[in-house]
């Protein structure tokens, strides 16, 4: 199942400038999600003048954003995700503007409302980023 940005909504809390993904697709307990980097976005204003690059704490969010519309698919807008660690995280190449940066997520193991992750991210087949993290789900309210 394909997710628009409209769609993402109401898979996850986040909103405006945080919400990083264009689109996230489901398939076969992968999420595989999509953000095109147009060089507006406000964390590359001053990451760096005349070169901007896309933070590495922002690939990781985008990774996670993926990774949770896997579980947040199935609360039905009942629970937030929340980070809850990171670990293994390694960057390979830059993502700059212009660039398509995809990923690909699975949850690899669940305790209780802790839901353990492993992601990578690519552009152009290039690996840019990989690793592991960890969210809580959150009952709202």
């Amino acid at each position: 199942m394909t997710f628009d940005k409209t769609q993402i909504l109401s898979l996850l809390p986040h909103r405006g400038n945080m919400l990083l993904l264009d689109e996230v697709r489901v398939v076969d307990g992968k999420a595989y999600g999509k953000r095109e980097i147009t060089g507006n976005e406000f964390f590359l204003d001053g990451h760096f003048p005349g070169k901007p690059i896309v933070p590495g704490v922002i690939l990781c969010e985008i990774l996670a954003q993926s990774a949770c519309a896997l579980v947040a698919e199935g609360m039905n807008g009942e629970v937030n995700t929340l980070f809850t660690g990171l670990d293994k995280v390694r960057f390979k190449n830059q993502v700059k503007p212009g660039d398509i940066f995809l990923t690909e997520c699975e949850i690899v193991k669940t305790i209780g409302h802790f839901y353990f992750a492993r992601g990578r991210g690519f552009v152009n087949d290039r690996l840019c980023v990989e690793g592991e993290f960890s969210f809580a789900l959150i009952q709202k309210g």
